[in-house]
């Protein structure tokens, strides 16, 4: 297996972008990514893309195809296309196959992204679509939400910890003041724990401000192998390590549901692959699609012990220039979360970290990274380690 490389990110303007269409945004994140590799279209082997729910969202299937056509790389260079898709967890989904190519030589030069246009449709619509990345004949059948799955995971974490309300407003404050200095956010205003306490209450404990945006955006990376990776750019950042995991579907048949098992066991395969441990991490892109889901995130990926989550954050342990900074490129909670897209942004915002291109969000001397991606309730996650050395 060979040692890959990430040579060309990019991330389009995450929001509620009404005058561009699915299309349009993923060939800006494809056509960046390629431009910051120095890479041209004779040069792609493949295109692997993460994309949830094209059908639902803008009744458009055989979207590998059609990213292929749209970005002029099928008429004549016939580049294959390739949709993957895992709820949520689509785009780390995407980066880990195309990790994959490159690593078994099948492919040299692999683009991996992610895309999602979800205002499209009314929100009624785009929640029902969301939630077929649950169980539907147990869960949605059933009225279940994903805020009231996940407002179910913060009641039981509160009742066994002793978690708060504040300490969950905590996240999406710390979040919003990291978006606040991220361009493509699609928040980037500062909120207090009061604000979060006094929005809308939409699945108890979960207020408005504890749960992430629907979102339309795109994000791309362009892998290559380590061996080649300088000839494209002066600063790659190499894969240390990929792993995947999976639960069951439904929280029911769970033997815990305030621990997301398939991130536990990702976690541990990503670690136990790049042969580090949580300590050697300068910082972490984590799935806070709730803001539960964070403190559970960096309590099952080993940063803190189980039950502590909401007390560390309470405590600026995971804001910039905390002990594990978590989520500074604003998360799902203000940058924004196109579900497709998600996971290859968190891989964009680690690369510009670890290549000190961060701006006002940058971590000093941040040299290794960690993506955690998670689909639907916990059934899929990808977890990824990044470093600046080889």
């Amino acid at each position: 297996m060979r040692d890959v490389a990430i040579i060309g990110v990019k991330t389009t303007k995450f929001g509620e972008n009404w005058d561009v269409s699915l299309r349009d945004i993923i060939t800006e994140a494809g056509v960046g990514a390629l431009e910051d590799a120095r890479v041209t279209g004779e040069e792609i082997d493949a295109i692997i893309v993460g994309n949830m729910s094209g059908g639902q969202f803008i009744e458009q299937e055989h979207i590998g195809a059609l990213i292929a056509d749209y970005a002029g790389l099928a008429k004549e260079l016939h580049v294959p296309a390739t949709r993957v898709e895992a709820a949520c967890a689509s785009g780390g989904l995407a980066l880990r196959q195309g990790i994959h190519a490159v690593a078994s030589g099948l492919e040299d030069i692999v683009v991996a992204a992610g895309v999602e246009k979800m205002t499209d449709i009314s929100s009624t619509s785009a929640s029902t679509a969301l939630a077929a990345a649950a169980d539907r004949e147990w869960e949605g059948i059933m009225g279940a939400t994903f805020p009231g799955l996940y407002a179910m995971i913060a009641k039981l974490h509160m009742h066994k910890y002793g978690t708060t309300s504040e300490q969950l407003a905590q996240v999406a404050v710390k979040n919003h003041a990291n978006g606040a200095h991220n361009p493509i956010a699609q928040y980037r205003n500062k909120i207090s724990v009061e604000d979060v306490l006094r929005s809308i209450m939409v699945a108890d404990p979960l207020h408005i401000f504890d749960c992430s945006p629907i979102t339309d955006g795109a994000a791309a990376v362009i892998l290559a192998p380590a061996d080649i990776a300088h000839k494209y750019t002066d600063t790659p950042i190499y894969v240390k390590a990929t792993s995947q995991a999976s639960d069951t579907l439904a929280l029911h048949d769970r033997k815990d549901i305030t621990t997301l098992a398939a991130s536990v066991e990702a976690g541990k395969r990503a670690f136990k692959m790049a042969k580090l441990t949580p300590k050697d991490i300068d910082l972490v892109e984590v799935h806070d699609c709730f803001t539960i889901a964070e403190i559970c995130a960096i309590e099952d990926l080993g940063f803190v012990k189980k039950g502590e989550g909401g007390k560390f954050t309470e405590e600026g342990n995971t804001a910039i220039g905390g002990k594990i900074p978590v989520n500074t490129s604003g998360g799902l909670k203000a940058c924004g979360h196109p579900v497709g897209a998600t996971g290859i942004k968190q891989a964009v915002e680690i690369v510009e970290q670890l290549r000190g291109d961060a701006g006002k969000r940058q971590v000093d001397g941040a040299e290794i990274g960690m993506t955690h991606n998670v689909g639907g309730s916990g059934a899929t996650a990808v977890v990824h380690i990044l470093s600046r050395d080889r």
